[in-house]
């Protein structure tokens, strides 16, 4: 990563580049605007630390020529003339921070390694974004919110490597398009990916259905049947919805991804397994495994690596780009007004990606005219007016926390400080906040 030190005060800049260097930074120094300027035309700058006030330029000048030439560039504003309204200018022009001199180096570094970590997933889920322009999915992945990035980016650390993974998510969030994913990313792409849905077989047929039969094993087995583990031989299985096995069969699944071997139904040879093995679930199989209801073993077989698909009204801003993928998808010339638009991005949406396809399909099929209004919309979106959080005392709680924090900071265009004093606590104890509740600010 490299930084630019921009501040004509030669001992801060010596001061910060000293600090930086020994945090294994790659540090460039410049006295004013004009030699930054000329520094970061010639240098992959990442991280701009900017200086407000110098002789030449001032901050403002050299932050937006920067945003001119790179508007992907990082930059944190720092000056001895910290003020409100200078907080919001830079952060309006496109500045990631504001900090007042004397710098907190240790909350520099924070702030720094923040930012190189959105770097990293940013750049992660540039190349999954690759992936999936290039191969044939089912449908395209639309994963612009902080929190889908960080799934893209675990999914392509993930994918290469043998191990299982658990994906967990609400019914409706992309669960299988996310096992996909993993799969083309995986060295068996070129293999076959099969998808066992778990809640879709009786549990008499669970054993033929995971390790097939030999002819003649029970009644009507009149033919040899592979099962999904031979299918999916050299290449991955999904076994969806996962928490709905029975127990019997959890413990014959578990032996044989202990052994890496199966046996038909009927047979007594055992087969070797050569297969990657991803499993999908709604429910918390942690919870099951505590209360009985899931072998623990086999929970801890399957959960090697845990996907964590966020529900998508913790994404809300893929809103709009999701229904301009299903209108191109159904060929529909339907558009909709800024206060449909407005409704639907405020939906709670307990069925998700799924749900919001539905409504649309609805929606486009009865409107009268081509410009959706809000009057278009189905009843429980039009006069939808909030959600009721559902869950415990310390879960609701927890969410109508989350709520406030992330309407004060909307309001005050994500200036930290001030959407601290108009909820009456530090900035110190909003940045815990934020941190606890997993509260990712835009960059």
């Amino acid at each position: 990563m490299y930084i630019l030190i921009v501040d004509d005060e030669a001992l801060q800049r010596t001061l910060l580049s000293g600090f930086l260097e020994k945090q294994g930074y790659a540090v460039l120094q410049a006295g004013g605007g004009v030699d930054a300027l000329a520094l970061f035309m010639q240098y992959p700058i990442d991280l701009v630390l900017l200086d407000h006030r110098m002789p030449d330029m001032n901050g403002d000048q050299v932050l937006a020529r920067m945003k001119e030439q790179n508007p992907l560039v990082r930059v944190i504003m720092i000056t001895a003339y910290g003020a409100v309204d200078t907080a919001v200018r830079v952060m309006q022009l496109g500045a990631e921070d504001f900090l007042e001199k004397p710098v907190d180096l240790e909350l520099l570094l924070a702030r720094i390694r923040a930012i190189d970590e959105c770097l990293s997933i940013a750049g992660d889920a540039a190349r999954v974004a690759e992936v999936v322009d290039q191969e044939s999915l089912p449908v395209r992945m639309i994963a612009s919110s902080p929190a889908m990035q960080q799934v893209l980016s675990l999914v392509l650390r993930a994918a290469p490597a043998p191990w299982t993974v658990l994906i967990q998510g609400e019914t409706g969030t992309g669960k299988e398009l996310i096992a996909r994913l993993i799969h083309q990313l995986s060295p068996r792409k070129d293999g076959p990916f099969i998808t066992l849905n778990c809640a879709a077989v009786p549990e008499g047929l669970f054993e033929s259905e995971l390790f097939g039969h030999e002819k003649g094993a029970f009644t009507g087995s009149a033919n040899q049947r592979r099962g999904v583990f031979e299918q999916a031989h050299q290449g991955t299985l999904l076994l969806d919805e996962v928490g709905e096995l029975p127990p019997t069969v959890q413990a014959k699944l578990l032996r044989a991804l202990q052994d890496k071997t199966i046996c038909r139904v009927g047979g007594e040879q055992t087969l070797p397994m050569d297969v990657r093995i991803l499993a999908a679930t709604n429910r918390d199989l942690k919870q099951m495994a505590e209360a009985g209801g899931f072998r623990e073993d086999l929970y801890f077989r399957l959960n090697v690596i845990t996907v964590e698909v966020p529900p998508l009204r913790q994404r809300k801003e893929e809103i709009p780009e999701l229904i301009r993928f299903f209108l191109a998808k159904y060929n529909s010339q339907a558009t909709f007004d800024d206060q449909a638009l407005g409704q639907l991005v405020k939906y709670h949406f307990p069925g998700n990606i799924r749900e919001l396809e539905h409504i649309l399909q609805r929606t486009i099929t009865l409107a009268r005219a081509p410009m959706i209004s809000r009057r278009d919309l189905p009843p429980e979106i039009r006069e939808y007016r909030g959600a009721t959080v559902a869950g415990d005392l310390t879960g609701r709680l927890a969410e109508v926390e989350r709520q406030l924090l992330i309407e004060a900071l909307d309001r005050h265009n994500g200036v930290q400080t001030r959407a601290a004093e108009s909820l009456g606590i530090s900035e110190r104890v909003l940045r815990y906040k934020l941190e606890k509740l997993q509260i990712v600010k835009k960059i």
